[in-house]
């Protein structure tokens, strides 16, 4: 145990607990049963995406009770409180899913605003969600206060009961929300009964937690313990296992140590820091969101670590960690194969880690991985000299159709399929796109491309698995490819080219594309280029009328179409660190 009681002196607390003139505060933690000595030690924010909207948030409170107590032991006084979250599942393939991306920065902002109104020292955040996710550590950095992150843990694999009459590919494995928009394909397309699907729907996600495979929700846990900002093997254990307490309340005790060595949010999240936390995801085929996320949470760092850097990253990191939506593994196998650490044991013995980054433990990455007698398994985590492939699961893309870049995953596709060349068929939105799936208006060979869906001209940015999943389901994932300026689900397989910047809102060349258009997108080279000459894609941007009109004049998604910046960039609201002219914990 490191000396305490603690010197309040500079801490952010003293405005609100210390002296005279504050007794009318004091007259508050009183009344909410607050002892003296609680009301005088470290008040440390435990913040929760906690409710009933999906299982990932479910089990949030119950461990934030557990982080709470981890505080106590520490001699700090833990204050919950919670804020949003918009679950991408249950927004998924409708216009719910608008609002999702804009969470994020609602997350960061209600997180940032609740600290700074409390004057708090310190934050435990707990988070469950895509967008809870990065939120959270987007607020912990903006803040830079001792802060430990804790991901409330994944769902349990779903299985078909014995007997039950489904084909037999859906009973032989194990079931993530991934297979059920896949299910819903395969419904549209008559290869599945009515009854069939009501049985994979009761079945698919049997407990609390976010969804299973490495899709954003575990890809960015992933990236809090690759980033420090977690305990290391922290996010691993799913949602209902009673180890996930544990690692709560051992998280509470870190983060009051974390104030006594005064070892801060951007302490811990360096340059180096972002570039661990790429590794992680490109070798284990993570979402392509975390090309969106990362850069978003840089920002709040003033870090520049763009698309282009994620990429980068990307590039020449192998592909080691077989998990779904590319392989076959979901969360709680890479779990029980012993983690994160294991991975980046991994990733170091090829030079690929920076081991002298700080963690939530205070101790380095290195040191850390030290501690750690796993090995890879050799099949849910290969050994890095034999990778599933030698490059990243996800790659970066660049050329005349995408100037400031664009990126697809291609964890679990061959090759061969890897380089596709089509005309273009063009849609306005995604609800266009996905009914032309289901009346199956599209034709083999073409490149569906869906504009108007980034941040600012969706509004949103919306994540297209309900066409993607169908187009699985039909049995089309390698016979067409897609683009679009908006996103792709972790959960998206397929060739599918998410994130094309500039955006069809702000002119760039998704604008002005027409059917038929000769679209070639390259992987292995990461490029993406559509046949037409400068001269005639100057015509038509000349002749371009401008932004396509929305039915969002007012509210959250208005305000947020007007703040919003490049994809590239992060999509982020705000100047960033960059233009700071104080930090919370000086005040």
């Amino acid at each position: 145990m490191l000396k305490r009681p603690f010197d309040k002196s500079k801490l952010p607390s003293r405005h609100v607990t210390e002296g005279p003139a504050r007794a009318p505060h004091r007259s508050y933690y009183y009344a909410m049963g607050m002892t003296e000595e609680e009301i005088h030690q470290p008040l440390v924010g435990v913040a929760t995406c906690w409710n009933e909207a999906a299982p990932c948030n479910i089990a949030l409170n119950r461990q934030a009770q557990s982080a709470k107590m981890g505080v106590k032991a520490g001699s700090g006084t833990p204050r919950e409180f919670t804020t949003i979250t918009v679950t991408d599942g249950i927004a998924m393939g409708h216009e719910g899913m608008r609002s999702s991306l804009a969470s994020r920065e609602a997350i960061a902002d209600t997180v940032e605003l609740t600290m700074r109104g409390h004057c708090y020292d310190a934050i435990v955040g707990l988070a469950g969600c895509d967008k809870s996710l990065p939120g959270m550590m987007m607020a912990m950095i903006r803040l830079n206060v001792p802060s430990v992150f804790l991901y409330g843990g994944s769902i349990l694999p779903g299985k078909v009961p014995v007997g039950a009459d489904v084909p037999e590919d859906f009973a032989a494995r194990d079931l993530t929300v991934q297979d059920m928009f896949e299910a819903v394909g395969r419904h549209q397309n008559d290869q599945l009964s009515d009854e069939a699907l009501a049985v994979l729907e009761r079945v698919a996600c049997p407990s609390a937690g976010a969804c299973g495979g490495q899709f954003t929700a575990n890809t960015m846990a992933c990236v809090s313990e690759a980033i420090g900002l977690a305990l290391f093997n922290s996010s691993g254990a799913p949602a209902p296992y009673e180890s996930r307490d544990q690692y709560a309340e051992a998280s509470g005790r870190a983060v009051m140590d974390l104030i006594e060595k005064n070892i801060k949010a951007r302490d811990i999240c360096t340059r180096q820091a972002f570039e661990n936390a790429a590794r992680v995801v490109a070798c284990t085929g993570g979402s392509t969101n975390a090309g969106l996320h990362l850069p978003a949470m840089a920002h709040e760092a003033g870090i520049e670590f763009f698309l282009d850097d994620v990429c980068e990253i990307f590039r020449d990191t192998p592909y080691f960690v077989d998990l779904k939506p590319g392989g076959q593994y979901v969360a709680k196998d890479l779990y029980e194969a012993g983690g994160v650490p294991v991975v980046m044991k991994e990733l170091r013995k090829a030079g690929l880690l920076h081991e002298d980054c700080m963690t939530a433990s205070g101790m380095s990455v290195g040191e850390e991985l030290d501690r750690n007698s796993r090995e890879a398994d050799g099949q849910v985590i290969y050994p890095i000299e034999t990778p599933i492939t030698k490059t990243g699961g996800v790659v970066g893309l660049k050329g005349n159709l995408a100037p400031e870049g664009a990126i697809v995953k291609v964890a679990g596709i061959e090759p061969q399929h890897q380089i596709f060349t089509g005309p273009a068929r063009v849609f306005e939105c995604e609800q266009d796109a996905f009914e032309a799936v289901q009346a199956r208006t599209y034709k083999e060979g073409e490149v569906i491309v869906i504009r108007n869906e980034g941040p600012a001209g969706g509004p949103g940015m919306r994540e297209m698995l309900a066409t993607t999943a169908a187009l699985s389901g039909q049995g089309m994932g390698k016979k067409v490819a897609l683009i679009t300026d908006g996103r792709f689900s972790g959960a998206t397989r397929g060739f599918c080219v998410g994130h094309v910047g500039p955006e069809a809102a702000h002119g760039g060349p998704i604008a002005l594309l027409k059917d038929g258009d000769v679209i070639t997108i390259n992987a292995i080279e990461g490029s993406i280029s559509v046949d037409l000459s400068e001269e005639e894609m100057a015509d038509r941007k000349a002749a371009w009328p401008g932004m396509r009109e929305t039915i969002y004049a007012s509210g959250a998604l208005w305000k947020y179409a007007q703040l919003v910046g490049s994809t590239y960039k992060g999509a982020v609201t705000h100047p960033g660190a960059e233009a700071e002219k104080h930090q919370y914990m000086d005040l």
